[in-house]
């Protein structure tokens, strides 16, 4: 395992032992400690995964390697999104997601090179796609934490009101602001497709595309649902979650069988 690697590790492991140690606090987190350890391992992290994808044979864009990409960009936006809003719920889950994925793509290697200095306009296309997906996880992320407010507040239990966690209305509002920005994206992304991709649907792919379909409707439904019909709460959460997991199969599913399973 290689020096960068160990240390993103490291520093995300102490970033999420320094947040849960502290959790219900009265103070809450020390954030200095736990969102300096984390932008540090962040920054480690970043600079094992652009040595491992870009390599002297062209882009290694393996599933792992994509995986861990993602992993990156929900553990930085969230830490930076915490020097503003209460998430620290939410970033003992995301930094352990980041872990994961990063052990993985350090211990099991797979590769699947791609040339993308010879279609720019693909590098255009999967950037999009990336953020999209990783904008709606990080929206199945508060609607967990949402579903858990929500449990808190039936339930009458008194850290609903802990420093750590955010207002459930506040919470609400930021949620439909990331599904809002994710079905931008995710437009965008399938747009993207239908113009620069000749073979979205051809066999092997078309789950991808179809599944991705499928979760845009039910993303713009949510959104429809929401704005003009006034939904909330449980379905709204159920939705969101679903979603993601729609998604989660379009990105990674049929990938995950052929460079896991069947290596």
């Amino acid at each position: 395992m290689e020096l960068m690697s160990i240390l993103a590790l490291t520093l995300y492991a102490v970033a999420t032992i320094a947040c849960l140690s502290r959790l219900l606090h009265h103070q809450g987190p020390k954030k200095a400690l736990v969102l300096g350890c984390a932008l540090l391992a962040v920054l480690c992290h970043s600079t094992w995964l652009y040595r491992d994808i870009f390599i002297a044979s062209g882009q290694n864009l393996s599933l792992m390697n994509v995986a861990a990409l993602v992993s990156l960009i929900i553990a930085l936006v969230l830490s930076l999104a915490a020097f503003k809003i209460r998430v620290w719920v939410i970033l003992p889950v995301a930094y352990g997601f980041a872990m994961v994925n990063l052990a993985g793509a350090t211990l099991l290697p797979t590769h699947y090179i791609t040339h993308l200095e010879t279609h720019p306009e693909i590098v255009v296309h999967i950037s999009i796609a990336l953020l999209a997906y990783s904008t709606l996880m990080i929206a199945g992320l508060f609607a967990t934490l949402l579903g858990f407010l929500d449990y808190q507040l039936k339930q009458k239990r008194k850290p609903l009101f802990h420093p750590a966690l955010p207002p459930l209305m506040t919470i609400e509002k930021q949620l439909f602001q990331l599904i809002f920005i994710g079905t931008i994206l995710l437009s965008l992304s399938l747009a993207s497709g239908f113009i620069f991709l000749n073979d979205m649907f051809a066999q092997g792919k078309a789950h991808k595309a179809i599944l991705s379909i499928i979760a845009w409707f039910l993303y713009v439904t949510l959104l429809w649902g929401h704005y003009i019909k006034g939904w909330r709460g449980r379905p709204v959460i159920y939705a969101t979650v679903i979603g993601a997991f729609v998604l989660t199969l379009a990105y990674f599913g049929s990938r995950f069988v052929k460079e896991i399973i069947l290596t």
